[in-house]
């Protein structure tokens, strides 16, 4: 027996809603899990891995604009404050906590917006991953799309 679920939408038929990507890519994640045998959720699990590399990608942006270039553009670097390694932070999100690393420049004054120093908590924004993600958006698309998201509610400690 076929679902509605299981159809895919022709050129006749109607579009998919938001409601069949985000289930398409829920199937996805869990497809994928199976084959590499990872776990969704927990410890080492996938969602926590897919929250890492959109924060990580999302912050290691966030000094271009601070210094002027992007990483690896030394051709167009001026000035002596550069990048500086990382440094690593622990942080709760709705899969549990994450274990990042945060950029830093020479000088020391960077501040990230997407995860404010000090900060150790961000609500919201698994969902906010897996929505964007559901729509077909890449890491950088979603990266682009995280400052709005940001509130004051989740960039308290």
């Amino acid at each position: 027996m076929v679902t509605s679920e299981d159809t895919v939408a022709t050129s006749a038929g109607p579009a998919p809603t938001d409601d069949d990507l985000d289930v398409r890519v829920a199937r996805e994640l869990i497809d994928k899990a199976r084959k590499e045998g990872v776990s969704l959720i927990g410890p080492n699990g996938l969602l926590r891995q897919v929250t890492k590399t959109v924060l990580e990608s999302a912050l290691n942006a966030e000094p271009d604009d601070r210094l002027g270039y992007e990483k690896g553009d030394v051709a167009e670097k001026f000035g002596t404050n550069e990048r500086n390694g990382s440094s690593s932070k622990s942080i709760r999100t709705d899969v549990g906590d994450v274990r990042i690393d945060v950029p830093r420049d020479r000088d020391g004054t960077f501040t990230p917006q997407i995860v404010p120093k000090y900060a150790r908590r961000v609500e919201g924004f698994d969902d906010t991953v897996v929505s964007l993600y559901a729509k077909g958006l890449t890491t950088g698309e979603i990266q682009a799309h995280l400052p709005t998201f940001m509130t004051p509610r989740s960039r308290a400690s």
